[in-house]
């Protein structure tokens, strides 16, 4: 196992112990904590395949930090934003917006290397575009499975347990901040982003020589 992906599981075994302790409610514990337990599993079992850069693995534990923080407290509960409520006049706890935000930001460098080292995708609009893409219709998804899980175990307690807090365009708005988290994962990161993949070796991580007018490579 390769150290980055080393301290990202010794970071996600603490918090997974920390949020783990009393918990505003247990089911929503487990649900919040699912996805991103189910993530960290998937890049152990291809770690061995595919080695992500480490800038990825650092913001995937950034990441389960917050989706912890929402398992233990909720996300319309978390006391640092309820302070922030009451201490700015706010109408709801936020802390429901920076998670979802961070469902676009994160997921956004993770599609973006698949793109490039897999999928042969030259930088450009057209990889931004479609690292946007993706991440909308993660955030999308996800929408969905809340709504189906609400529909099937919560029936009739839906609005609270979604944490809406009164907002009839909470999931709309929900998606809208993934759509700002991956935007800004996009302009503020990729060279970055470029730099952590080239210290790994990812040749594929460079762009591809330029071609000439009858499409052969100039440098051949």
């Amino acid at each position: 196992m390769n150290p980055a992906l080393r301290w990202l599981l010794v970071a996600v075994v603490a918090l997974l112990i920390w949020s783990g302790v009393h918990p505003h409610d247990y089911a929503t514990w487990i649900f919040e904590l699912a996805f991103g337990l189910a993530g960290v599993a998937a890049l152990i079992a291809t770690a061995p395949r595919f080695r992500f850069s480490n800038l990825a693995y650092l913001l995937a534990g950034i990441h389960f930090a917050i989706l912890a923080a929402g398992a233990k407290y909720t996300y319309a509960e978390m006391p640092l934003f309820n302070w922030l409520r009451d201490a700015l006049h706010l109408s709801r706890n936020h802390f429901d917006r920076v998670g979802h935000f961070a469902q676009g930001f994160v997921p956004a460098i993770f599609a973006r290397e698949v793109f490039v080292r897999v999928a042969g995708v030259r930088r450009g609009g057209w990889l931004a575009f479609f690292v946007v893409c993706f991440c909308l219709a993660f955030s999308a998804f996800y929408e969905l499975i809340e709504w189906w899980v609400v529909v099937l175990c919560y029936p009739h307690e839906g609005p609270a347990w979604l944490g809406m807090q009164g907002d009839p365009w909470d999931a709309h708005q929900d998606m809208l901040m993934a759509l700002l988290g991956a935007i800004s994962a996009v302009l503020l990161l990729s060279r970055a982003h470029d730099r952590s993949m080239a210290r790994i070796g990812c040749p594929a991580s460079a762009d591809p020589p330029p071609k000439n007018a009858t499409g052969v490579d100039a440098a051949s």
